[in-house]
């Protein structure tokens, strides 16, 4: 069983700052994917940032030169260090993790980020 919990989420003004944190737990052997996805009301979840076993990461477009993927290895634990935020980056931000020994995905419950003034 594998378990992923998201913390880091909350309310903040247009240009601000947030950090998203995953902790992952249980059966994690040969962690390979690591990422966040968001959905906005009305629209389809989309991928923000991965990163692979090997550090090789990839953002997208609306969100390069804001925000940045890092983990800890040894905490097998995912960040997200959003900066510059706008008020579209509003959503629920959901921590995903790809294992190579199950071939599945695995998500997390959600955050909810909200930009506004």
């Amino acid at each position: 069983q594998v378990q992923l919990v998201e913390s880091g989420g909350g309310l903040v003004q247009p240009g601000g700052s947030l950090r998203l944190s995953c902790a992952a737990s249980g059966s994690i052997f040969s962690i390979n994917t690591m990422g966040w996805y968001r959905q906005a009301p009305g629209k389809q979840r989309e991928l923000v940032a991965v990163m692979d076993r090997g550090g090789i990461t990839n953002y997208a477009d609306s969100v390069k030169g804001r925000f940045t993927i890092s983990r800890d290895y040894t905490k097998n634990t995912v960040y997200l260090h959003m900066n510059s935020l706008k008020p579209e980056d509003t959503a629920v931000y959901y921590c995903k993790l790809f294992l190579i020994a199950t071939m599945r995905d695995y998500w997390g419950q959600g955050t909810q980020v909200t930009v506004s003034s």
